[in-house]
């Protein structure tokens, strides 16, 4: 059963998200990732796949994004690290528990933001998130970008076969350039168990990124994908259920811990 749900942000902003109901008291908060949404064939495929395995499941869209309100914005990670927070409370006040986050390339860096910073989450997936958030800027902006954007303080995006035009700001690009993930990753609840998926022929995002996390991250299991690009187009089918596998292992300990 899919329910449709609405929620404020901490800035009066409605989050838009559907809820996967499986009966379990448990949650997994499913993220998406940059020019995205919480439909998007990758977020959806894995949502099915919780919601068949009896784990109730919830996919949003961040502000700006979707159908949630609010300016979409390059970069924007401390906020959507709130947009999260404010799902978790939503859920905890209708006494139920997210046990887990998972999210997509930019939203799996989302997740782990969230989790060094607020340690009330017993799991993250990290699937095809960035180490190294320095990169990936000027094969969008050019080699000139640092340039372009202290003389004019902003970097128009013109449409390159992604959604939709955008503006990023000198200070939305220096959000992300000033986040450094390996202080974030040294920052989780060594109690928190953190998976990261990674596509072995990822072109976006290189798999250096996924073997830096597996270094960096005190409870951390890598899980590489022979063979699947950032999208994992040809690997939906090992990408969940490799999801699926983990989230119940963590159920079971969870089980185990309360008994």
């Amino acid at each position: 059963m899919q329910q449709k749900i609405k929620m404020e942000n901490k800035h009066g902003e409605k989050l838009v998200g559907v809820l996967h109901e499986s009966g379990s008291n448990e949650i997994v908060i499913v993220c998406h990732g940059f020019l995205c949404s919480k439909d998007q064939p990758i977020i959806m495929n894995l949502a099915v796949a919780l919601e068949n395995a009896r784990i109730s499941v919830f996919r949003f869209d961040f502000t700006g994004n979707g159908e949630s309100e609010g300016s979409f914005q390059f970069g924007n990670y401390c906020r959507e690290t709130e947009d999260i927070r404010a799902v978790t409370q939503y859920f905890s006040k209708h006494n139920r528990k997210v046990i887990a986050i998972l999210g997509h390339s930019k939203g799996g860096n989302i997740v782990l933001l969230y989790a060094s910073k607020y340690h009330d989450i017993d799991a993250v997936v990290n699937i095809s998130g960035r180490y190294y958030l320095h990169r990936g800027i000027e094969e969008r902006f050019g080699k000139n970008f640092m340039e372009r954007i202290n003389k004019d303080e902003f970097i128009d995006f013109t449409n390159k076969g992604e959604r939709e035009d955008y503006r990023a700001t000198k200070e939305s690009l220096m959000e992300r350039l000033n986040i450094n993930m390996h202080d974030t990753c040294l920052s989780i609840d060594k109690r928190c168990r953190v998976l990261t998926i990674h596509g072995a022929s990822d072109k976006v995002v290189k798999l250096e990124d996924a073997r830096e996390f597996d270094k960096v991250i005190p409870n951390h299991t890598l899980h590489i994908v022979k063979g699947a690009n950032h999208g994992y187009t040809k690997h939906q089918s090992e990408l969940a259920s490799t999801v699926v596998s983990y989230i119940n292992g963590c159920l079971q300990l969870r089980k185990k811990v309360v008994v």
